[in-house]
This record gives C-alpha cells, sequence and structure tokens, in this order.
C-alpha cells in the first residue's frame, strides 16, 4: 500500500471493560498487509502490535497478552495453526481471526477445527475485518462500548449503520451494500477531502489492484441517489478525490 487510510472513525469506540485500549496482536509476513491491517486497527483506538514469524508471534502473546490475534495461517518459520494452539495453551480466551489466501472447505474447517474463531480471506475488505473483529471480541464479552448511538448525520442526511438504512431529509434511500459501504466512510469524515485510495482501501479489499475507476463509478451511483434532485452533498475535489459536506455549506 502507499497510503494509509488516515480516517476518522465514529462508529462506538470498544474498549477493554477498564476502559483501556483493545490489545491486538497482527501476525503476517507480508509487511504491506500487515501495515494497512495495523493502521486501521489504531484509527479504532487499538493497541496493535505486528510481528512476522511464529515464533514472535508466541513470544509477543505471552508478552503483549493480546485480546484478540490476526494470525496468517502461512507463515514462514511454522504453520499458524500451530502458533495458535501455543497461543491458546498460554492465553486460552483469546480471540483468533484466521488470515489466509486459502478459501477451500477443508481449509476452513482445519481453521475452525484448531481452534480459531473466524475466517477471513485475502483479498478482503478492511471494514470486514474490523466488524468481524468487533463482533468476536463483543461475544467473548471482553470488551464494552463507550458510546451506544450507532447513528450517523450529516446535515439532512442520516444512516442508521445497525439498520443500515439511510435517509435525506426524512426520505428513504435504498443502497447497494457497496454504496453503503462508501457513504458510511464519507459520512464519518465530513468536509474531509478523502482520495481515491483511501476510499479503494477502506471500502474495496487491500489489493483491488488500484482501480481508480471503479471508485468513480460508485460516486456517480451515490450521486444520483444522494443528491438527484436536491442540493448536492458529494464534491469532487480536481486532482484530489470527494468530499461529502451539508448541503449549501
Amino acid at each position: 500500500m502507499n497510503e494509509h487510510p488516515a480516517l476518522t472513525n465514529e462508529r462506538p469506540a470498544l474498549t477493554r471493560p477498564d476502559g483501556t485500549p483493545v490489545r491486538v496482536l497482527v501476525v503476517d509476513d507480508e509487511p504491506d498487509i500487515a501495515e494497512v491491517v495495523t493502521g486501521v486497527l489504531r484509527y479504532e483506538g487499538w493497541d496493535v502490535r505486528t510481528v512476522g514469524t511464529g515464533r514472535d508471534a508466541v513470544r509477543e502473546g505471552r508478552d503483549f497478552q493480546p485480546d484478540a490475534v490476526v494470525l496468517d495461517i502461512m507463515l514462514p518459520d511454522r504453520d499458524g495453526l500451530s502458533v495458535l494452539r501455543e497461543l491458546r495453551a498460554a492465553q486460552p480466551h483469546v480471540c483468533v481471526l484466521f488470515l489466509t489466501a486459502r478459501d477451500t472447505v477443508e481449509d476452513r474447517v482445519a481453521g475452525i477445527t484448531a481452534g480459531g474463531d473466524d475466517y477471513v480471506t485475502k483479498p478482503f475488505s478492511l471494514e470486514e475485518l474490523v466488524a468481524r473483529l468487533r463482533g468476536l471480541l463483543r461475544r467473548a464479552g471482553m470488551t464494552r462500548e463507550l458510546a451506544e448511538s450507532a447513528q450517523l448525520t450529516v446535515g439532512d442526511l442520516v444512516m442508521d449503520e445497525d439498520a443500515r438504512e439511510v435517509t435525506r431529509d426524512g426520505t428513504g434511500i435504498d443502497l447497494s451494500p457497496t454504496e453503503f459501504e462508501l457513504l458510511r466512510c464519507l459520512m464519518r469524515n465530513p468536509r474531509r477531502v478523502l482520495s481515491k485510495t483511501q476510499l479503494l482501501d477502506r471500502v474495496w479489499s487491500y489489493d483491488f489492484g488500484g482501480q481508480a475507476h471503479v471508485v468513480e463509478l460508485y460516486v456517480s451511483y451515490l450521486r444520483k441517489k444522494i443528491d438527484a434532485g436536491r442540493e448536492p452533498m458529494i464534491h469532487t475535489v480536481r486532482g484530489t478525490g470527494y468530499v461529502l459536506k451539508p448541503a449549501g455549506r
């Protein structure tokens, strides 16, 4: 990745029960993947450490005592499944999310049978990865939320993240899943210009291939639904990206 999605996060903050940051250990020997995953999790306000080998994962797991581990199954020095067994031996309740390029039924069964809590395959959506981790931590009872509202509001545009509903001036707007994620990213960063690279990183998979035209296409879809017949809220900043701001401001 050439650029981090340095975006704000307006969903309820997730912390440990004592109010300290959630601890996550990222284990992946591909530096680009480890870097972008670490960056996104830190934007959640979490305490994140990164290692690239199974040996270091076991050592860091013992020293850091993470609440969750993002664990690549294919590591250079050993199998991720054996790493999982050692992590669980030292810390039985740690949440483990497998990250792998292998997506066969047999691989999924092996990962879950070995004690993994969830399984995400490459290429993956960063939003999905964060959502999976938040879900694992909640179900494990290891966290608490600092805020109850899951509603984003920019001018007369309102998004209910839990119900996945969007309205503008009280009128409902139907969005596809990708349109919803793109709008959510813009609404979490009102008045802030976001580049196409940032939007690709946040809404689509990390290695989507730099297909900037897909961002342009989905922004045009959003404009037809959000701005059609109304004062526009989605604006193009030539040579930079896009910005969402209240109409008339």
